[in-house]
C-alpha cells in the first residue's frame, strides 16, 4: 500500500437526521439516492486508475519478490477471495497468502483452546495473534504490502485506492449499516488507518458513514498521507 504514497503528490454526502444507519432499516438494495459529487461519482475512479498505472513498475517487481519467498517455502503465493462490494456485488479479490495451508482448522483448534481468542474472533473476525499467519506473512501483514495485489482489483473496478475494508459474505449479519454498499472497498481507508482500537464491526460501520460523509480529494489525501505512518510503524496485522 505503500506504493500509493510513493507515488502521490496530489480525492460527500450530507445525509439527513432520518438516514440514519439502523441495522433493522438496512437493505443494501435501496440505497438512499443522494445528489451527485463530481469527485465521489467521477473524478476518484479516473485517480484510482492513474495511480495503478503509476504504482505498477514498483508493486510488480515486490509482489515477484514476495510470491518467490512463499514458493520456497511451500506454498502457492496468491488465491482468490471472495467480497462484498458495492451495491452488495460479490467479487473475487487477488490476495497474496499469508497463511498456513492448513488455516481453517488450525483456526478452529486454537479457537477450541482459547476462550479469549475466541471472544476476540466473534467480536472482529481477527486475531492480533493468529496461529495461521506465516513468518513472512507477518511481515506482510504487519507493513501492509499483502494489500498491493489489490491493484488488480481497483484496475478492474472492484475496488479503490481508498474506500472501505473489503468484506467477507460471512461477514455480512455483523455489519450493522448501508454505507458500507454506497462505495467500492478501498485497499486502505480511514479504518485501516485509525489506531484500531476499535475493531468491532459497529466501530467499522462508524468509519464508513464518516469517510463517506466527508468523502472529497481532500478526505482521501488523508488518508493516504496517514498510510504512510500505518506502513512504516508495522501497525497493521
Amino acid at each position: 500500500m505503500f506504493g500509493v504514497i510513493l507515488f502521490m503528490t496530489s480525492h460527500v454526502k450530507e445525509f439527513t437526521a432520518a438516514e440514519t444507519e439502523s441495522a433493522d432499516q438496512f437493505s443494501h438494495h435501496s440505497i438512499v439516492t443522494q445528489p451527485s459529487r463530481p469527485y465521489r461519482d467521477r473524478f476518484k475512479r479516473l485517480i484510482d486508475i492513474a495511480l495503478v498505472i503509476l504504482m505498477t513498475p514498483i508493486a510488480v517487481p515486490l509482489v515477484a519478490i514476495f510470491a518467490l519467498i512463499i514458493v520456497t517455502t511451500g506454498g502457492t503465493p496468491f488465491f482468490w477471495q471472495r467480497r462484498i462490494g458495492k451495491d452488495g456485488a460479490i467479487f473475487e479479490m487477488l490476495k497474496i497468502r499469508t497463511m498456513v495451508p492448513n488455516a481453517k482448522e488450525k483456526l478452529e483448534a486454537h479457537l477450541a483452546a482459547d476462550t479469549d481468542a475466541r471472544a476476540e474472533w466473534n467480536s472482529t473476525q481477527k486475531l492480533k495473534d493468529d496461529p495461521r499467519i506465516t513468518p513472512i506473512g507477518k511481515f506482510l501483514r504487519r507493513s501492509s504490502l499483502d494489500e498491493l495485489p489489490q491493484l488488480w482489483n481497483v484496475l478492474r473496478g472492484d475496488m479503490s485506492i481508498v474506500g472501505p475494508r473489503p468484506m467477507m459474505e460471512d461477514q455480512k449479519p455483523l455489519y450493522p449499516g448501508k454505507t458500507y454498499y454506497s462505495m467500492r472497498p478501498g485497499i486502505t481507508g480511514s479504518w485501516q488507518v485509525s489506531d484500531r482500537n476499535e475493531t468491532t464491526f459497529a466501530a467499522r460501520a462508524r468509519f464508513d458513514k464518516n469517510y463517506y460523509d466527508s468523502l472529497t480529494l481532500k478526505t482521501d489525501l488523508s488518508i493516504l498521507v496517514r498510510t504512510v505512518g500505518v506502513v512504516l510503524r508495522c501497525s497493521g496485522y
